[in-house]
């Protein structure tokens, strides 16, 4: 929804009352949240309106919910970044204070956290979500209040589409199903794959659609696609109609809280086939609830612990000596390259003003983060990002192979 003059004003007022340490605050109009569309940033965003004398950057992470593995990391990651960027900063004005709001991993309470760190804490930044479904009510947020959202670990496709406001540090739906439908053919032979998609998510729905058009297109079939919603428990119909099928292998596109269960009541039905999935599996806890059936199983993923890059060796040096071991998810690494860009942008916009760290995030070249290499000038918010297919043992997550993103055709090679 657009400022209206009254709020304008009242804007205007503060500025005065605070400029020493607020920054420009321009009165543009946005379009509604329910465009889904956005222009160039007319109006300035939010101001820099200083915490402890620090420009505020909000995070919305799950602390709490069935997604709390990766928002307990993706804070972690991002409070280690904001530490380290602190530390090396040359401009005291340019210090950042990270506020961390939780999304309880819903996304109405997303989009409730999102609003109050913009109204109360007057963050200039947010960051997050791993959840496409939370990221995408945080985008109704940014583009209403004109301020640039960096997405963690949402890779739906659509995210982004014409909301030039909206970028991620990760791949996107699009390279991951073909990666994954790429492996599955090239690398494990399987030639009949089964479908199971969790419909109540766009994560879900998003990555099957994009495994399917690949997998037929090197020649592959798809013999059924079975249904759940998140929160099943039980699936013992959808195993039944794909045991009739006679699957070499099942593509499984939801999180690591069905899939898990999901694998285990297969194979209890004696449909034992190659299992594969996206990043939604990136949680310990799929070992767990997935048991023995889920071992040996594939996955898609941004980042692996044991990648032998300099970057990644520094990374967990830091982590180690701040938190202790080493981070359990992906979101570790990805919130620590969200918050170190958003930081990096505020340094080179010499300010704590939304829109010229919005151009310095659009801007963004061959920025060195830990899960790889990120570009968003010209790539309307989506990073060509490298993919990782990892393999499920009892002892975590094994590297398998890597795919590089191939510029002119936007597929894995």
């Amino acid at each position: 929804m657009g400022l209206n003059i009254k709020r304008t004003f009242q804007q205007l007022a503060m500025g005065l009352a605070v400029a020493a340490i607020v920054g420009c605050n321009g009165g543009g109009d946005t379009p509604k949240p329910e465009d889904g569309k956005t222009t160039k940033p007319t109006g300035g965003g939010t101001a820099a309106a200083a915490i402890d004398g620090k420009i505020p950057v909000g995070l919305v992470a799950s602390q709490n919910g069935e997604l709390k593995p990766w928002g307990e990391d993706c804070v972690k990651g991002a409070q280690l970044a904001v530490e380290e960027y602190n530390k090396s900063a040359t401009d005291p004005n340019l210090t950042v204070k990270l506020v961390v709001s939780d999304s309880g991993s819903k996304p109405e309470q997303g989009k409730s956290a999102a609003q109050n760190l913009v109204s109360s804490e007057k963050v200039v930044v947010l960051l997050g979500e791993v959840s496409s479904g939370i990221t995408a009510q945080m985008g109704s947020v940014a583009i209403e209040n004109n301020i640039p959202l960096i997405a963690v670990g949402a890779t739906r496709t659509d995210l982004t589409k014409d909301k030039p406001l909206i970028s991620r540090v990760c791949y996107t739906d699009a390279f991951q199903g073909p990666v994954m439908a790429k492996f599955a053919f090239e690398e494990l032979n399987l030639r009949k794959i089964g479908l199971v998609t969790d419909k109540k998510q766009p994560y879900s729905t998003g990555l099957s659609d994009s495994f399917r058009a690949y997998f037929l297109k090197l020649g592959g079939e798809i013999v059924d696609e079975q249904f759940y919603q998140s929160g099943d428990t039980q699936f013992s119909g959808q195993i039944t109609q794909l045991k009739a099928k006679n699957p070499d292998g099942l593509f499984m596109s939801g999180y690591f809280t069905e899939t898990g269960p999901i694998a285990r009541q297969a194979a209890e039905a004696g449909l034992k086939v190659k299992m594969m999935g996206g990043d939604g599996w990136d949680s310990s806890e799929i070992l767990t609830n997935g048991g023995e059936a889920i071992l040996g199983s594939f996955f898609c993923n941004h980042y692996n612990n044991e990648e032998n890059r300099p970057e990644v060796k520094e990374f967990l040096d830091k982590w180690k000596t701040k938190f202790g071991g080493a981070p359990a998810t992906t979101m570790g690494a990805l919130g620590y390259d969200a918050a170190r860009l958003a930081c990096d942008a505020i340094k080179r916009a010499g300010s704590g003003d939304s829109k010229k760290i919005q151009e310095m995030i659009q801007a963004t070249v061959d920025f060195k983060g830990v899960s790889g290499s990120i570009t968003l000038k010209d790539r309307k918010g989506d990073p060509p990002k490298r993919a990782l297919v990892v393999r499920l043992e009892k002892t975590g997550q094994k590297f398998a192979k890597a795919y590089e993103y191939d510029e002119k055709t936007g597929l894995p090679k």
